[in-house]
């Protein structure tokens, strides 16, 4: 098999916008005997770490919290996963059964005060269907380093924030890291977006239902700021309907492990979820398009349509059953010039199935993808198998990890 760069090394996502979220106010003392002065209330449980984002089912625990003297109040949280992955039809130089560590982060954060920051270092990985494994070394050294995520937060009054550093892009439904999303490995459509990027990000509250974002950045990693993404999201009761739009407003040769090709087009995405009681039901529709510019060796105009839909049911005693399928085509043919998007070849198409039984007690949890992935009009000796000629590929994969936090209430 011909490994296309783009299929190796993501470029990624999910929509990750950051998210305040707030602690609950402290629940009043119930008054005692006049004669007795009353309890004092009892003190908040710490809130989530207010710029992560969970999108799947998996639990966050309540971060520790401490003073640490001149860098204010701090809440943190850390996890720790292994991995494991069984495939049929492995490409050369990707084994067919392996494990390894998966992830070991740390998340800092300051929450309130003037200047509040976040910081999320460790090590990671970023399974992909259709796409060799890379472990947690090759994938820290090649795409966002032991810090991927680290920004500064400036509040501007109750409705408005400005961030900047390295942030989670604007882009699409999945995230980039395995715990935050419904299954353990993303998707072909997350596999064409952006991941990680650098620049500077305003986040508005507008009215009761609106919030919006705004960012000026690198788009795919690239160092070249030249990329406008934004996001709008309407939230009202259990439905929520987001639009997601980014674009490189230049054009740059530059290409790495996290920048690639896509780094010249623009894409959109428009994703609804509805949660309510055990379900999270969420599908969505994602365009992107890379122009013609020979000067970055694109000789015609090529795209990408297609989407996903997510699903997910919670169980009693902690089980649930998240669920995706997606469907991704590219345009053009092998011989007009049209670039490898998907990685099976210009003008090919791909669908994947996805269930993830997941169960979490606590800080620790268990999980698995069941998955398969099937390639159309694809190039020979760019999909699967020693050859590169099998169009199908069935993987499990086994994700075992332990949440870090403090356990208040549990």
């Amino acid at each position: 098999m011909k490994l296309h760069p783009n299929r190796i090394l993501k470029t990624m996502a999910g929509t990750v916008m950051a998210i305040a979220l707030t602690a609950g106010a402290q629940t009043p003392a119930t008054p005692a005997p006049a004669a007795t002065p009353a309890a004092p209330a009892p003190a908040a449980a710490p809130a989530p770490l207010s710029t992560f984002v969970l999108t799947g089912p998996l639990q966050w625990l309540p971060p520790a919290t401490f003073d640490a003297g001149p860098l204010g109040k701090l809440s943190v949280n850390g996890i720790v996963t292994g991995f494991s992955q069984f495939q049929n039809n492995s490409v050369p130089g990707d084994d067919a059964a392996q494990a390894t560590l998966s992830n070991g982060l740390i998340f800092i954060q300051k929450a309130d005060g003037k200047l509040q920051y976040f910081i999320q270092a460790g090590v990671y990985t970023m399974p992909t269907l259709s796409v060799p494994f890379v472990n947690a070394q090759n994938t820290v050294n090649n795409f966002y380093g032991p810090v991927p995520v680290a920004y500064l937060k400036l509040p501007a009054g109750k409705t408005t924030q400005f961030l900047i550093g390295s942030l989670p892009t604007l882009m699409g439904a999945e995230s980039t890291f395995t715990f935050q999303n419904f299954n353990i490995e993303r998707g072909i459509v997350w596999n064409q977006e952006n991941a990680i990027n650098r620049g500077l990000q305003i986040n508005q509250t507008m009215g009761k239902y609106l919030t919006g974002s705004i960012s000026w950045n690198d788009g795919y990693y690239s160092n070249r700021y030249s990329w406008l993404s934004g996001s709008a999201t309407l939230t009202k009761g259990p439905h929520v309907l987001v639009y997601d739009g980014m674009g490189n407003l230049g054009q740059t040769k530059f290409q790495t492990a996290a920048t690639p090709v896509q780094n010249n087009g623009y894409m959109h995405a428009v994703i609804y979820t509805y949660t309510k009681g055990p379900w999270i039901i969420s599908p969505y529709f994602q365009y992107g398009k890379l122009p013609t510019n020979a000067k970055v060796g694109v000789l015609k105009g090529t795209s990408a349509t297609g989407g996903a839909f997510n699903v997910s049911y919670a169980f009693k005693k902690g089980f649930s059953l998240p669920a995706r399928v997606e469907y991704l085509m590219s345009s053009g043919s092998a011989t007009d010039g049209s670039v490898n998007l998907l990685g099976f070849g210009a003008g090919s198409a791909g669908a994947t199935f996805t269930a993830t039984p997941t169960y979490q007690k606590g800080g620790m949890f268990v999980r698995s993808d069941l998955a398969w992935v099937h390639a159309a009009s694809y190039a020979p000796g760019d999909v699967f198998g020693k050859t590169g000629m099998a169009a199908n590929q069935f993987r499990g994969v086994l994700e075992f990890g332990f949440i870090f936090g403090n356990n208040i209430g549990k």
